[in-house]
C-alpha cells in the first residue's frame, strides 16, 4: 500500500474490531471502494486481530497507536516502483 487513509479513534468504550469499522464506512464514503488492508500499531493488539471480511489488518510499529492507515493492498503484496 502506497497511499492510504489515516484515521484516528482513541474512545475507550469502542472495541478495536467497531473501531476499524467505523473506519472502513467512512473510508468507502470518501473514496467509493473497501479497504482491504488496515495498519495499526502493534500493542493495539493484544486481543489478537479482529476478524473482518475483506480486510486484512497488520501490525506496524510506524503507526502510532489509536491510529489506523487504511488502504488498497497492491498486487501480490509488493511495492511498484515510483513513476
Amino acid at each position: 500500500m502506497r497511499t492510504g487513509m489515516l484515521w484516528f479513534d482513541n474512545h475507550d468504550h469502542r472495541d478495536l474490531k467497531t473501531k476499524i469499522m467505523r473506519a472502513v464506512i467512512y473510508y468507502e464514503s470518501k473514496y467509493g471502494q473497501r479497504p482491504s488492508l488496515c495498519y495499526v500499531h502493534p500493542a493495539m493488539l493484544v486481543d489478537g486481530v479482529p476478524v473482518i471480511e475483506g480486510l486484512q489488518i497488520k501490525p506496524s510499529s510506524t503507526v502510532l497507536h489509536h491510529h489506523f492507515w487504511l488502504g488498497i493492498a497492491e498486487e501480490g503484496g509488493r511495492r511498484r516502483p515510483a513513476a
